[in-house]
């Protein structure tokens, strides 16, 4: 579950909508940083999962708005 029993608001990541959101909290998705860490494995694993919606993690760039999201927090 999401650290603190709050997850990050994953609808800031352009692509993420109320569905895929859902889809990565079953998958045990709460947060950028979780995203921003993945590597070409996790990609595959959860882009496996995504049925429809599959590749939309490469072609809206997820990792990298994740990563700019951590960042801004400082």
């Amino acid at each position: 579950g999401p650290r603190g029993g709050v997850g990050d608001d994953l609808e800031a990541i352009e692509g993420i909508g109320p569905k895929l959101a859902a889809l990565l909290h079953e998958m045990g998705v709460w947060h950028f940083d979780q995203i921003a860490a993945w590597g070409p494995a996790e990609i595959a694993w959860v882009n496996s999962r995504m049925g429809s919606f599959r590749g939309r993690i490469g072609r809206d760039d997820w990792v990298g708005q994740a990563r700019r999201l951590v960042a801004e927090r400082g």
